[in-house]
């Protein structure tokens, strides 16, 4: 059972971290955009032609559920990991612990970095559509 919990907290981390990395793609191509005055006119059209591509792969009925599903994600594997060093700090636990194997800290400790990372991806993301659109 702990095994599975591991691997299914794995997998809310990672994808948590992906959904953020993809909206930061957006990010990417709005700046991108912002260049294309530097490109000269046969570049323009090609990046004009992907541009328009792009806003129809930029609309908010696949980039609110995907932001929404990563910071859920995140806060979710948040909740689960300060819960867990919650009840490890409980004196009732304290005569079954056992130390924390160097491979399980890691991984708690990569679980908390992938979820700060995700949920920095989004706010960095939220903030420069913001800027860019004007709302969110």
């Amino acid at each position: 059972m702990p095994s599975e919990f591991g691997k299914a907290q794995g997998v809310i981390g990672w994808s948590s971290l992906l959904f953020a990395v993809l909206q930061s793609v957006c990010s990417f191509f709005v700046a991108l955009d912002g260049l294309r005055l530097l490109i000269g006119v046969g570049a323009l059209a090609s990046v004009v032609s992907a541009g328009q591509q792009w806003d129809r792969l930029h609309a908010d009925w696949i980039r609110v559920p995907m932001t929404a599903l990563a910071v859920v994600g995140a806060l979710l594997n948040l909740t689960v990991l300060l819960h867990v060093r919650h009840l490890r700090r409980r004196p009732a636990a304290q005569w079954r612990l056992r130390p924390l194997t160097p491979r399980k800290l890691r991984a708690e400790r990569v679980q908390l970095a992938l979820s700060v990372v995700t949920l920095v991806l989004v706010a960095v993301e939220e903030t420069s559509h913001w800027h860019t659109f004007h709302h969110l």
